[in-house]
């Protein structure tokens, strides 16, 4: 990318720039002698610097820093134990002040009757995951919906209830809030910088781009409305702990000028992410898409770089990637944890395997007013990890994005072990320029 030539060691983790002989010494290193490989290449290179180039590679071979041997598979069944619940989703509102053109939970109601979760369902959210969460002592909540702050008081009600009983069962919780940001009120910034740990604010870039799709019940765009309260909680938490998250479409593939945008206003803390939208929608990303999206995924990966540079910096959460040390290879393998280590409440109290599967009532897990039974479904998403996805198994990504999303391998192919292949593409070409920032800053 932009001359850089990168080389990823999938299982080992290493990542390596080449010089040009050193790359293309690797396209025959493994099926030809040293001698034959030096023939191939001597009318481009000198003989001397590809030998040289090809112990250099032995080396790396012998340190298990280049072609590494895949020793992961060999871990999975020592992971046959009892699951632990880490993080809820807590569906505080089925309700929104917003008519998003592109919302996977119909405007907010997620295909059911418009409601509220009650402080008493959401104190029972807490006692489940204290119940299902074993020894584990750090916990996360993140208050969702459609819009959480239509429900506000119970949300302070869940906090103060949440810190009330974390000493006597030696929890720790910490708190995300997702949020339009209409509703936000001077009033409630002292409670949410005191108590939240991170909030998400959503808006998707440009006015322009967002008015086209986040518009409100009386078809009104919502720039206006927000931009000032985002920025200004934005400010408030001092840059840090929390994220401007928008979602591009087939509307706005010039999406990195959305994200720059964002960057111009002086959100420091930025996401934008793809649609994942049904077929004939008019706005789901396609395959011809792809190209013109990896040209604005690499053109934002070289303007990240160029203000870091200018210290201009801001982040991007799909460019951010850690090579020394990373998530746990259970992580890795496994990904978000959704079913499992992750799940969701529904103001019902009904429990699901994340917030993209409320509403499909074959992944009802269980209610938190019952305690009823949730094991199979959530061993079964136990099971499911790179090695059970064919495709995933020879992805060069594959420890990067830990098998993709499993509610939309089963939105688009029915299975959760079937990944969705536009996510898979895009996801491969965030990888690619988040490794080529790595070289750069």
């Amino acid at each position: 990318m932009f001359g850089t030539n990168i080389v990823a060691d999938v299982n080992s983790g290493s990542v390596h720039v080449f010089d040009d002989i050193s790359y293309d010494v690797l396209d025959y290193y493994r099926d030809f002698p040293k001698e034959e490989i030096v023939d191939k290449l001597s009318s481009k290179y000198p003989k001397e610097a590809i030998g040289e180039a090809i112990l250099e590679i032995d080396e790396l071979c012998k340190k298990e820093l280049l072609f590494c041997p895949d020793i992961y598979e060999e871990y999975i069944p020592l992971w046959d134990k009892e699951p632990v619940v880490k993080a809820l989703c807590i569906h505080i509102s089925h309700d929104c002040n917003l008519r998003c053109k592109y919302c996977f939970a119909s405007t907010g109601d997620f295909g059911g009757k418009r409601t509220m979760m009650s402080p008493e369902i959401g104190k029972k959210a807490i006692d489940f995951l204290v119940r299902e969460s074993g020894s584990r002592r750090n916990l996360e909540l993140d208050f969702f919906g459609g819009e959480p702050m239509m429900n506000f008081n119970t949300i302070k009600e869940i906090v103060e209830y949440a810190k009330s009983i974390s000493s006597k069962h030696n929890k720790n919780f910490k708190f995300t809030l997702t949020t339009n940001a209409l509703l936000l009120k001077e009033e409630h910034k002292e409670f949410i910088n005191n108590n939240i740990q991170n909030i998400v604010l959503s808006i998707d870039g440009r006015e322009e781009t967002n008015d086209r799709m986040r518009y409100k019940v009386d078809g009104s765009g919502s720039y206006k409305d927000i931009i000032g309260k985002i920025k200004d909680m934005a400010d408030s938490r001092k840059q840090e702990n929390y994220y401007v998250r928008g979602t591009f479409t087939r509307e706005n593939l010039d999406f990195s000028n959305d994200v720059i945008h964002l960057a111009d206003e002086g959100f420091k803390q930025i996401s934008v992410e793809p649609v994942v939208a049904a077929k004939g929608t008019g706005y789901d990303i396609r395959e011809e898409d792809l190209n013109t999206l990896y040209d604005q995924y690499e053109k934002l990966a070289y303007e990240y770089v160029k203000r870091s540079k200018e210290g201009n910096w801001f982040n991007f959460f799909h460019f951010m990637i850690d090579l020394e040390q990373g998530p746990c290879i259970a992580k890795r393998l496994r990904g978000c944890g959704s079913g499992h280590e992750y799940m969701s409440i529904t103001p019902e109290g009904d429990i699901y395997p994340c917030h993209q599967f409320v509403g499909m009532e074959e992944f009802k897990m269980g209610n938190v007013n019952d305690e009823s039974t949730f094991k199979d479904t959530q061993k079964k998403f136990m099971k499911s990890n790179v090695y059970t996805k064919e495709d995933c198994k020879k992805c060069w990504a594959k420890f990067y994005c830990s098998g993709g999303c499993a509610a939309n391998a089963y939105q688009f192919n029915g299975d959760i072990n079937l990944p969705y292949r536009i996510g898979c593409e895009l996801e491969k070409k965030r990888v690619e320029c988040a490794l080529w920032i790595k070289t750069q800053v």
